[in-house]
C-alpha cells in the first residue's frame, strides 16, 4: 500500500470547473422554463376529464298483450336483427277474439246492406204512397160526393113519391064516396085502391133508397177519412227519407266498429310473437317458458351497437370554450393508450346534479360549495374497428382551438 499523497489538480482545472457550473445552471433552467411554457401553451387549449362513459340506447323490450310464454328464441349476449323473434305467447284466446270480431264484422255487413236496401225500397215506394194516397183521397171525396147526391135525389123522389101517394089517397077517398052514392061502378074503387097501394109502396121504396144513400154518405164520409190519414202518413216522404239515411248511417257506424274490433284482435294476435324493434345485443333477460307475463313488466333489453356516444362529465370551469363542432381525443380504458378521435356534439342545458333525484337545495342553511360538472355529449368520429359497450369508461381531451 503506497502512502504516497493524492496529486491536486491545477489551478487552470478548477476555474474551468467553476466557470462551466453557472452555464450548466442556466441551460437547465432555460429548458424548465421551456417545458413549462409549452406545457401550458398546449394545455391552455385543451381541456381534459376521466369522468367520462360510453353511453347508448337501452331498449327494453316487454309484451303489449298478457300471457302464457311458449317460446323463448334468444339467449343471454345474443346478437340480433330487426325483426327477429324473441319469444311468443300463447295466442288461443286472441285467435278465438278474432274469430269473433269477424263474425261481429259479418253481421255489421249484413247490418248495413239491410238499411241500404230499406233506403232504396223507401226511395221508390214513398212517392208511389204518396201519389196512391191522393189518389184515394180524390177518390173518396167524390165517393161522399155522390153520396151525398144520391141522398139529395132519394129525397126527392120520397117528396115525388109521396105526393103521388097523397094523389092517390085524395082520388081512393073520391071514388069510395062515389061508389057509397053508387054514382060509378066498384070496379073503380078496386082500382083505385091497386093505385093507393102503389102509390104508398113507392114511397116506402124511396125512403129505403134514402136511407142507403145516407149510409153511403157515411160510408164515404169515413172513406174520406181514412184516405185523408192516408195522405198525412204518405206526406211524410222527408222524414221516411232521413229516417231510413238514419238507419244507413247508424248500421255504417257499427261496421266501422266492427271493423275496428277485428282490427284490435288482429293486433292483439299478431304482438303474442314478441319482435326485436332494432338490431342488437340481448341483455337482461327475465323471461322463461310457462312464465305469465304482462305488459307492465320488461322481460329483457337490446343494446344496439350502431348508436353509441361518450358523455364527459367536465368541471363548470372547463366549459366556457367548449363548444360543438371541435375536435376530441379520447383513450379507452379497454383499449390502452389507443388513441380514437371524436367531436363535440352538444352540452346539456344544465349540471348533472340538477338531473338527479333529489336535487340539491342550497337554501337550506348548510351550503358547501361543491365544483358542479355538466355533461358534454361526445361523437366518435373514426372508423374505430373496436366494439363499444355502454358505460366504459374513457379519458376525453377536446381542443378548444379547433373550429
Amino acid at each position: 500500500m503506497s502512502n504516497e499523497a493524492p496529486i491536486a489538480p491545477p489551478p487552470q482545472a478548477r476555474v474551468a470547473r467553476k466557470q462551466r457550473t453557472p452555464r450548466l445552471i442556466a441551460i437547465m433552467i432555460s429548458v424548465m422554463a421551456g417545458a413549462w411554457a409549452g406545457w401550458q401553451w398546449w394545455h391552455t387549449h385543451q381541456e381534459s376529464t376521466d369522468d367520462a362513459q360510453v353511453e347508448g340506447h337501452i331498449i327494453n323490450i316487454a309484451p303489449r298483450v298478457a300471457g302464457e310464454v311458449i317460446k323463448v328464441a334468444v339467449t343471454d349476449n345474443q346478437l340480433v336483427a330487426a325483426g327477429d323473434v324473441l319469444f311468443a305467447l300463447d295466442d288461443e284466446e286472441y285467435k278465438a277474439r278474432v274469430a269473433a270480431a269477424t263474425a261481429d264484422l259479418a253481421a255489421a255487413h249484413a247490418g248495413a246492406e239491410a238499411s241500404r236496401a230499406v233506403l232504396a225500397m223507401t226511395e221508390r215506394t214513398a212517392p208511389a204512397g204518396l201519389a196512391q194516397a191522393q189518389g184515394g183521397l180524390a177518390s173518396a171525396v167524390s165517393s161522399a160526393r155522390s153520396a151525398r147526391a144520391a141522398v139529395e135525389q132519394s129525397r126527392a123522389e120520397i117528396a115525388a113519391a109521396e105526393a103521388r101517394r097523397n094523389l092517390a089517397q085524395i082520388t081512393f077517398d073520391r071514388t069510395r064516396r062515389l061508389v057509397d052514392q053508387n054514382a060509378i061502378p066498384r070496379a073503380e074503387l078496386d082500382t083505385q085502391s091497386s093505385q093507393l097501394e102503389a102509390a104508398i109502396a113507392a114511397v116506402a121504396e124511396a125512403k129505403a133508397r134514402a136511407a142507403s144513400a145516407e149510409a153511403a154518405v157515411a160510408g164515404s164520409t169515413g172513406g174520406v177519412t181514412f184516405a185523408t190519414g192516408r195522405l198525412d202518413a204518405a206526406q211524410t216522404t222527408e222524414q221516411q227519407f232521413a229516417s231510413a239515411r238514419a238507419a244507413v248511417q247508424l248500421a255504417d257506424a257499427r261496421h266501422s266498429q266492427a271493423e275496428a274490433a277485428l282490427h284490435l284482435a288482429e293486433l292483439s294476435l299478431r304482438y303474442t310473437v314478441v319482435r326485436a324493434p332494432h338490431a342488437g345485443v340481448v341483455s337482461r333477460r327475465m323471461v322463461e317458458v310457462g312464465q305469465t307475463v304482462a305488459p307492465d313488466r320488461p322481460l329483457l333489453a337490446i343494446v344496439p351497437q350502431d348508436d353509441l356516444w361518450v358523455i364527459a362529465n367536465f368541471k363548470e370551469d372547463q366549459v366556457a370554450e367548449i363548444r360543438p363542432g371541435q375536435r376530441v381525443d379520447l383513450r379507452f380504458d379497454a383499449f390502452g393508450r389507443r388513441d380514437f378521435s371524436g367531436k363535440v356534439d352538444s352540452i346539456a342545458g344544465a349540471t348533472g346534479a340538477r338531473f338527479a333525484l333529489i336535487p340539491p337545495d342550497n337554501a337550506t342553511g348548510n351550503f358547501v360549495k361543491v365544483v358542479q360538472r355538466i355533461p358534454v355529449l361526445i361523437r366518435l368520429t373514426c372508423p374505430c374497428g373496436v366494439e363499444f359497450r355502454p358505460g366504459m369508461s374513457a379519458e376525453v381531451t377536446v381542443h378548444t382551438d379547433s373550429p
